[in-house]
């Protein structure tokens, strides 16, 4: 995980989004244990009870055992994310697309748009 933190957001939402991530991108797994609160805190500097809350939505808890990944979290995860996605990064990004005047093709073959200083000319039919 990224020891930095920005100031845009409370570190323990910070956390959170990293395990998310690593969640969504299958480093971590259902059933796969997290690294233990005091380690974490200890790592990167920060409060037990920030761990605690930002990997509280993500894990349940073993008794003696430790944290592990709750089953279906991905799934779930997924489907909130895709939502956050769509109500709060896609409006920007469609608004960006629009405003460069980028079309589909472009987009999906991350191909910049190819800009010419002379007239397009007809190409012979065939």
């Amino acid at each position: 995980m990224d020891r930095e933190w920005n100031d845009s957001q409370p570190i323990y939402r910070q956390l959170r989004d990293r395990v998310v991530a690593m969640i969504l991108d299958g480093v971590l797994k259902e059933g796969d244990p997290l690294p233990s609160v005091r380690v974490v805190a200890a790592e990167y500097r920060v409060n037990p009870l920030t761990v605690l809350k930002g990997y509280q939505q993500l894990v349940e808890s073993r008794r003696g055992r430790g944290m592990f990944i709750n089953t279906g979290a991905r799934n779930l995860l997924l489907q909130g994310e895709r939502q956050k996605f769509l109500a709060e990064e896609w409006p920007r990004v469609h608004a960006t697309i629009q405003r460069l005047g980028l079309n589909a093709e472009e987009l999906l073959n991350g191909d910049a748009p190819r800009q010419s200083t002379e007239p397009e000319q007809e190409k012979p039919k065939s």
